[in-house]
């Protein structure tokens, strides 16, 4: 039986066998922190015939919990808008409890901003196409995301920035 607080003996079921030291990582839950949506020109917005441009914003962030518990954030907003105004607004916050044990703090990052997105997407991707579709529009789905490939770029730039400042140099797209 596992000790009351230790919400990760199920992903190391047979501890004392050396397994116990490996690094483990793992989705724990997931739910939905917030979801707003707005439909500001409903009915009017429901005859509009022309296609509403989409923008569609994403954001993760990670807050520890504690030493083995992490919580990931993944924001998606969705705006539809036509010439005659705002169709629609989506804006989900979604999240999950990600637990890892015996792990870097470098594989703890990449988890966390990586491959944890990439496992909850599924469902806050299916979250949106549900809200869009239950204000009285087509359902959005969302095309998937290169969670990993977006995570190497972004490690790079920071290390390019970190190289520039370290030059004395401003980083690239920045005037004096």
């Amino acid at each position: 039986m596992a000790e009351e607080g230790d919400v990760l003996t199920n992903l190391n079921p047979q501890p004392g066998n050396g397994a116990d030291t490996q690094p483990v990582a793992g989705i724990i839950s997931q739910y939905v922190k917030d979801l707003s949506v707005e439909n500001p020109k409903a009915p009017e917005s429901f005859q509009w015939n022309s296609q509403p441009d989409m923008d569609v914003q994403f954001n993760i962030g990670a807050r520890q919990i504690n030493d083995e518990i992490t919580e990931v954030e993944l924001k998606i907003a969705a705006t539809a808008k036509a010439e005659q105004g705002v169709a629609y607004i989506v804006e989900l916050s979604f999240c999950g409890l990600v637990g890892m044990r015996n792990m870097p703090e470098e594989q703890r990052h990449a988890f966390s901003f990586a491959e944890a997105p990439r496992i909850l997407f599924p469902f806050a991707r299916r979250i949106i196409a549900d809200a869009v579709r239950d204000a009285g529009f087509a359902p959005l789905l969302l095309d998937p995301i290169d969670f990993n490939g977006l995570y190497v770029q972004n490690l790079r730039q920071r290390q390019q920035a970190q190289d520039a400042a370290a030059q004395g140099t401003p980083p690239t797209g920045e005037g004096h």
